[in-house]
């Protein structure tokens, strides 16, 4: 193996704020696509060949599993094509053999005619089976890919919140998003190119072999310089890529700054052009020479190669002639070797590369399927008590810790919340409001203590009933590339329902209580606009438009326990004031808001003050002031910027 990069020791590294240091730019990590990359360039081919019969099954089972009858179809008729090529190899030579006999040429032509016809009609026959086994091949591969895909999102959907705050999760899921999907479908194809490769190749030799036996031996010795060439030309180019992998990365990453609408202006504000076009010059030119290095390697593979698949070729046709000289073989069968020698050698090749793809997809297949029986472990057992509301909510003791975090994010908490009131958790960054609101919620299970909805514990309810009970509406919202009307109506996709029925608010209802509706009006299309623009006709909202849409979904949902995390971070006064008077109006819906302006949490019925994931304080906005504590320091700092300050 050649050595993929050398480092430079760290006496003749420049400094690294240098302007003219090879290594301005920090090196990229290695993309996903590129896990398995360094580990299959120092796996020799012939522990490729070892483990090929696993895999082959491996992938005839994934396509089996979407189509059966395509399966059979792409690797039964590239069989039936290769009996195709032996049939037509043998009729040729006896084509051959009648031509090259005594006689009048119009007797030999006659002679020959049964012959070449059968040559003919193997020929064509090869064509056909050919072009329907591609067409199976081809139509496996959507089939496995929306298999494949399909299956990684009902894993990526139904697995429990936590699962995202998992590191390795997150990185074994892009990895098999991002390539072991497409892979799925690669595994097939080439399995199938191998089967035909090595089929032909069979065909070649069974037909070589019925002509005369003497003649096999040759056949093998002219493909295999050919072969070993092209899997040397292969792997160089493998080995290329890798070396220059990170220098293409960073290439891309800056012509995605130069490019970009995103970076125009802050480009142009600190005038970037010059130092950004010098390091695309840079690595460009160093790409360039990596680029004509290989070439020029390549040339010279390519010529001993050739060399040596000339020197056998040579060998091939005085042992011909030898034969020949001495009467062993006709000179029929010599002429058919050296058409079977050229489908031979096309046919080797598509095995040796069909084998080499085969060995790399599989080990990211690997990972996608790793992926889902680590997320098939991870999803909420189904099932459960069925619920259609509740009376009241009870924590006791709960503690949540997040992975690879040395104290829990809530510890301990024990409150109740009732049907009907309001309440407001309170506390400074990091105080584990949110947490404790995911944990009301059910998306998260505590580590201990235990939720119980009405004296149940929610481990005995069904989570989808569950999750049917709770709005949230998050400061961590999604600008869904919906249209107006769809980013509210989202909130509960399964309610269908006429307009007269005003038991639900609809989805204008939801939107004028969020003081949406009218901006949603004003939009070019109103609630039929689709807010995003990398779509033609598209458009975007400001920070707060978008918040008040995103208010209007929790309320659309219209669930008995609604959520709200920081409601309206991005908000003006007056549209701040509307949605606050709006939470208030349901007497039947229970509110659990989080929110640093403490003046809105005043008419709570409870509030909830917490420090580093405790409960340090609870009771109503003129209980905690009359007491000297967290709630009343955080809330008179905030009042204080309100107060009149003289002036001079």
């Amino acid at each position: 193996m050649w050595p993929i990069r050398q480092k430079a020791s760290a006496a003749t590294q420049p400094p690294a704020d240098s302007p003219d240091d090879g290594e301005a730019l920090p090196e990229l990590a290695d993309a996903d696509w590129m896990h398995h990359a360094r580990a299959f360039a120092a796996t020799s081919f012939w522990t490729v060949a070892r483990r090929l019969p696993g895999i082959l099954a491996e992938a005839v089972r994934l396509a089996w599993s979407v189509s059966p009858r395509d399966t059979v179809a792409a690797i039964g008729l590239n069989i039936v094509a290769g009996v195709m090529t032996t049939f037509g190899l043998l009729a040729t030579s006896s084509v051959l053999r009648e031509l090259f006999a005594s006689g009048p040429t119009p007797d030999r032509i006659r002679a020959a005619a049964p012959a070449l016809t059968v040559a003919a009609l193997a020929v064509v026959a090869r064509g056909g089976l050919t072009i329907a086994a591609g067409w199976a091949q081809a139509r496996l591969t959507p089939q496995v890919t929306y298999r494949a895909e399909l299956r990684l999102f009902e894993a990526t959907t139904s697995v429990e919140l936590a699962a995202f705050d998992d590191a390795g999760f997150a990185e074994e899921m892009d990895r098999a998003r991002d390539r072991g999907t497409v892979e799925a479908a690669s595994i097939v194809d080439d399995a199938v190119n191998l089967t035909t490769g090595v089929v032909g190749v069979a065909a070649t030799a069974a037909a070589v072999t019925v002509i005369e036996p003497l003649l096999l031996p040759c056949l093998l010795l002219a493909a295999v310089p050919a072969a070993v060439t092209a899997i040397r030309i292969a792997r160089r180019e493998y080995l290329a890529l890798l070396a220059r992998i990170t220098r293409r990365r960073r290439m891309w990453m800056l012509a995605h700054l130069m490019a970009n609408r995103h970076t125009a202006a802050e480009i142009r504000t600190y005038q970037m052009r010059d130092f950004l076009l010098g390091e695309y010059h840079r690595t460009m030119t160093t790409e360039t020479r990596a680029q004509l290095r290989l070439v020029r390697a390549q040339t010279g593979t390519r010529v001993v190669g050739g060399a040596f698949s000339g020197t056998a070729a040579f060998v091939v046709y005085a042992v011909l002639g030898g034969l020949l000289l001495v009467g062993m073989i006709p000179l029929a069968a010599a002429a058919t070797a050296m058409i079977a020698l050229q489908a031979a050698r096309a046919n080797l090749n598509t095995a040796i590369h069909a084998t080499n793809s085969l060995y790399e997809d599989a080990l990211y297949y690997r990972d996608y399927r790793d992926f889902l029986a680590r997320a098939d472990r991870q999803v909420p057992p189904a099932g459960g008590r069925r619920i259609g509301g509740y009376h009241e909510i009870e924590l006791d003791g709960v503690s949540l810790s997040y992975p690879d975090t040395d104290r829990p994010a809530v510890d301990g908490v024990s409150l109740t919340l009732r049907r009907g009131e309001v309440i407001a958790l309170v506390g400074e960054n990091g105080s584990g409001k949110s947490t404790l609101a995911k944990l009301i919620a059910g998306l998260y299970r505590p580590s201990s203590g235990t939720i119980r909805w009405d004296g149940v514990d929610i481990d005995e309810i069904d989570p989808q009933r569950l999750a049917g009970q709770v709005a949230v509406v998050s400061q961590d919202w999604w600008r869904f590339p919906f249209t107006a009307g769809q980013n509210i109506t989202i909130g509960r996709p399964d309610r269908h329902r006429a307009e007269h029925d005003r038991v639900r608010p609809s989805m204008v209802d939801a939107a004028t209580a969020a003081t949406a509706h009218e901006m949603i009006e004003s939009l070019p299309r109103g609630y039929r606009t689709l807010l995003d623009r990398n779509f033609r006709e598209g458009h975007d909202l400001s920070g707060g438009q978008w918040q008040r849409l995103v208010a209007a979904r929790g309320i659309y949902r219209d669930a008995p326990l609604l959520i709200c995390d920081e409601p309206s971070a991005a908000l003006d006064a007056r549209a701040e004031h509307a949605l606050f008077q709006q939470l208030r109006r349901r007497p039947d819906r229970t509110v659990v808001l989080i929110t640093h302006r403490l003046a809105n949490v005043r008419q709570a019925d409870r509030i909830y003050v917490l420090r580093s994931g405790r409960l340090v304080e609870a009771g109503t906005h003129d209980e905690l002031l009359a007491v000297d504590g967290l709630y009343r320091e955080l809330f008179e700092l905030q009042a204080s910027g309100y107060a009149d300050t003289p002036v001079g």
